[in-house]
């Protein structure tokens, strides 16, 4: 009888190591995931830009020519950021981001280390832009400008 509880136990110990392990693996799975899809999201972007002379207002003007539908976080409902500059008329800038924080990435590192991290004052993002539809420069969010 011990030597079942025994075996039990270790059976358990077991298991919570490895779901341990695969939840860390899911959430580098979704970080990849998303710097992945911004990535795809920029060439789309560039090429709207090569066609047209001036970056789209939204995203949802990449689809279908350009992306076969608008992109969603690995979440399913959080959409990628994208802001434009100026907000009307040639834009010719934009900043672009995940929407979300990346989960496993420490502020600072890897991709993070080359984000821009533009906010609503700052003057050192693109043509000194302010962008004010949810950018706050956290370096959590994985974000880029042309």
């Amino acid at each position: 009888m011990i030597e079942l509880l025994v075996v039990i136990a270790i059976i358990g110990v077991l298991s919570t190591i490895v779901l341990a392990s695969l939840n860390t693996a899911r959430a580098k799975a979704r970080d990849s995931q998303r710097v992945a899809t911004v990535g795809q999201i920029q060439l789309a972007l560039e090429m709207y830009y090569d066609s047209n002379g001036k970056y789209p207002a939204t995203l949802s003007l990449l689809v279908p020519t350009y992306l076969p539908v608008e992109p969603k976080d690995p979440d399913g409902t959080t959409s990628y950021k994208y802001a434009i500059y100026p907000t009307s008329g040639n834009i010719t800038t934009f900043h672009l981001g995940t929407g979300k924080n990346l989960e496993t990435v420490a502020s600072g590192t890897g991709v993070l280390a080359t984000d821009k991290d533009c906010n609503s004052t700052s003057t050192t993002c693109p043509g000194g832009a302010a962008y004010t539809n949810g950018f706050n420069g956290a370096d959590t969010i994985y974000d880029l400008t042309p």
